[in-house]
């Protein structure tokens, strides 16, 4: 028998080992569903991320919005500083888990990062649906409220301090999840956004809305900023591939730099009749 101090502790999962082998598990349970008998056959993947990470099945409606949340955050695009840093791992030949690993640590900050979707998740927290409160969170950012390792917060938190108006997609996923369940925080986003975007001094950003629609999905603070890192690694891992493929010659921001003494030429095909041109 296990001693206390040799036993791991989690609420999340258990496990009864294989009969012939204590370190191989038999069942596993999450939450206490049966993962392999049981979740794998009647449940969605994102049905399973929030039952891991809230501990609870999802309702219907929750887990339609948490899925439409997924595909609005799953690619930034090249414009986007995470997407950004795991493309030029691939194309610098870095390893797989490096271009990760290179976005996780572009995307955590508080600059469109996933720290800026916990910071306004705190704005939700203290203000509610109170515009006073908002303006006065808005215009005197919470620096170091939740940790005090980070730099002073120099913008508002959810919204573009360089932006001139709410860019199109960001439009598109408020409209979409305002108008699904659960949706508190995300209508009342919509219907005072130009105010709040005012006081902000700035448009409505993407980390707006994520951190609307994860508080709105019960996802704590801490959660929701875990979430948000997880849900955006799809395109950064896609586009890092794909640059990989390329490679150097065809990437704006290494090849004139570069000058090779016995440079044998280019090695890449032409362009594809599918490729597509994304101005740096």
């Amino acid at each position: 028998m296990a001693k206390e101090k040799d036993v791991i502790h989690s609420r999340i999962w258990s496990e009864e080992p294989e009969a012939d082998n204590p370190f191989a598990a038999a069942r596993c349970f999450c939450a206490g569903y049966d993962v392999y008998g049981e979740v794998i056959h009647k449940a969605s993947w994102i049905e399973y991320v929030y039952l891991m990470f809230r501990g609870e099945r999802p309702e219907s409606a929750q887990a339609k919005q948490f899925e439409r949340l997924a595909i609005a955050l799953a690619n930034p695009g090249p414009r986007d500083h995470s997407v950004r840093a795991a493309m030029n791992g691939g194309v610098g030949g870095s390893t797989s888990a490096a271009c990760l690993m290179a976005a996780l640590g572009v995307g955590a900050g508080q600059f469109g990062g996933a720290h800026e979707v916990a910071l306004a998740m705190y704005c939700w927290e203290q203000c509610a649906q109170d515009l006073a409160q908002w303006r006065e969170c808005l215009q005197s950012p919470p620096s170091g409220a939740l940790g005090e390792f980070w730099p002073d917060l120099e913008h508002a938190p959810g919204f573009d301090p360089y932006g001139q108006s709410c860019p199109t997609p960001v439009l598109q996923t408020l409209e979409l999840l305002a108008a699904g369940k659960p949706s508190t925080r995300l209508r009342w986003l919509s219907e005072h956004r130009e105010e709040l975007e005012a006081d902000a001094d700035g448009p409505l950003a993407m980390t707006g809305v994520a951190a609307a629609a994860l508080a709105d999905l019960e996802f704590s603070i801490e959660q929701g900023e875990m979430v948000f890192l997880l849900l955006r690694l799809p395109g950064a891992a896609a586009h890092a591939l794909e640059q990989r493929k390329f490679g150097w010659r065809r990437y704006p921001f290494f090849s004139d730099g570069l000058h090779l003494s016995n440079d044998p030429g280019p090695t890449t095909t032409a362009k594809t009749e599918n490729e597509h041109e994304t101005e740096a």
